[in-house]
């Protein structure tokens, strides 16, 4: 069970009721750690069977996508690369809503299962030269598999922590989300750089590249186990309380007009991923192929690099989400944007130098301006929905930005710089980026040691809890403007 000062969610009659005891939800440690852990977890081995892909690009091409130009068979690849972003937002439209209505758990069971089944079929195929054209439909199906899986996944899995999460350490908890998808990143590229560094370019065309799609299948049964033992989130319980004796009072309102009154926070998620996803799929699945299908750097050598900054990321990231609950998440985002803006140009032209110490330094300037988004976006976008739509408004928006601009990112970057010749073409796609970067984070209300909307104040201790709610008379009776925010329960 959790363990919480136990009482009704609040209703829109009850809004302007003083903070009581019962209104506070003090979150259990343990549950706490074991949420965090399995989400973290769970989404490390996602992204190691969706990531993956990106880097044996080059290798993928070669084997589903035969043809005299390496730059022709990478763009053919990422464009299936970037078929899988366009069911992602049908997949958010399923499974958010789903995850509003039945629970965060038994939704995030089901994208762990989706994910594994697409994963491990990829290694299965044919290649062009056994079943010809086949081949790639194959993969293009396997593909939407996964995309419609992962249309449930990052949705459902910042919703779970940032509702199991204190009010005060919402971002550092929240952090650990990226920080394990960073960690199925550097699994699957250590993978490939592993496999590209032991076997001769005839094995691994072969072979060699089915080896980390078939990791899939085991992973997927770990992942799905974990999620599994897991509670429902206290917010979630809450709210299906209250729903159920709403619906005994008045008529039920639609999912569709709930998120139509939210169109504001979603053109701000919007926005906020799109900053996130570009930069995240430019400096992480891009580039490796850019350096070497565009630069002729070795690919071996680039993936090792690009781990190395996946490595280095990771402590970054978890240091950005304890920065924003110190200092509130907008200064931090606010930090990666202007920097993108301003330091995208130099970034490149080091990369451009194929000398291995400037690759680094120019990858390493995105890995740590990414940080700034890796660890805010996971308790920044699940604050900007209330508790009833949150799973399926955060899933769509963030979804169709992630269709539009982020899994596109590869693909448009490598057409632009195959008809333009512009070899600066990525970074001007970080600096146009980063502008609308910068509108969305200023446009943005500060949530920062807040609760989320539509929930009552979490905290770490009963203690914690009464002194919130004395505070909250004190501030009553004062009238203190200062700590009015705190004596309201936020919907």
């Amino acid at each position: 069970m959790t363990a919480s000062l136990n009482g009704p969610a609040r209703n829109q009659q009850q809004d302007n009721a003083p903070l009581k005891a019962d209104d506070v939800t003090v979150v259990d440690k343990s549950l706490l750690k074991r949420a965090v852990g399995a989400m973290a977890l769970g989404n490390a081995m996602e992204w190691f069977d969706f990531g993956v892909y990106s880097y044996v690009a080059v290798t993928l091409g070669k084997v589903f996508f035969p043809s005299s130009s390496p730059s022709a068979q990478l763009i053919a690849t990422f464009g299936t690369f970037a078929a899988a972003f366009l069911v992602r937002p049908i997949g958010g439209m399923v499974f958010g809503p789903l995850g509003d209505r039945i629970g965060r758990q038994r939704v995030l069971a089901m994208t762990m299962i989706m994910m594994a089944v697409g994963t491990f079929a990829i290694g299965l195929i044919p290649s062009y030269g056994t079943i010809g054209i086949f081949a790639p439909a194959l993969l293009l199906l396997a593909r939407l598999v996964q995309g419609f899986s992962t249309g449930g996944e990052y949705g459902g899995a910042a919703t779970f922590i940032a509702e199991y999460s204190t009010d005060k350490r919402r971002g550092f908890m929240g952090s650990f989300l990226e920080f394990g998808t960073l960690a199925g990143y550097i699994l699957g590229a250590g993978t490939v750089a592993l496999l590209t560094a032991t076997l001769s370019e005839d094995a691994m065309l072969s072979w060699g590249w089915r080896v980390p799609f078939m990791i899939a299948g085991p992973l997927g049964l770990i992942g799905l186990y974990i999620r599994m033992k897991l509670e429902e989130t206290p917010a979630f319980k809450r709210e299906a309380e209250a729903r159920e004796a709403l619906d005994r009072a008045a008529p039920k309102q639609s999912f569709g007009k709930m998120l139509a009154a939210q169109w504001k926070p979603l053109l701000l998620c919007v926005g906020l991923v799109l900053i996130f996803n570009v930069t995240d799929y430019m400096a992480l699945s891009y580039l490796p192929s850019y350096l070497s299908a565009t630069l002729h750097f070795d690919e071996t050598h680039g993936l090792f690099l690009v781990l190395l900054v996946m490595v280095l990321m990771m402590p970054l990231t978890l240091a950005a989400g304890h920065l924003s609950d110190a200092i509130g998440r907008k200064p931090v985002m606010l930090a990666g944007c202007v920097g993108l803006l301003l330091l995208s140009i130099p970034a490149l032209m080091l990369i451009q130098t194929g000398e291995t110490l400037p690759v680094f330094g120019g990858l390493m300037i995105l890995g740590a301006l990414l940080s700034c988004f890796t660890g805010v976006m996971p308790s920044a976008l699940p604050a900007l929905f209330p508790t009833a739509i949150r799973y399926g408004a955060l899933a769509i928006g963030f979804n169709v930005s992630v269709s539009l601009f982020g899994g596109t990112t590869p693909l448009v970057t490598a057409w632009l710089v195959e008809t333009t010749g512009n070899l600066m073409m990525p970074a001007y796609y970080l600096m146009g980026a980063a502008v609308i970067g910068i509108v969305s984070v200023v446009a943005l209300a500060e949530t920062a040691k807040q609760p989320l909307k539509g929930s009552p104040p979490a905290v770490a201790t009963r203690a914690e809890a009464h002194a919130l709610v004395r505070q909250a008379r004190e501030a009553e009776e004062m009238n203190d403007d200062v700590y009015a925010p705190v004596a309201t329960v936020r919907v």
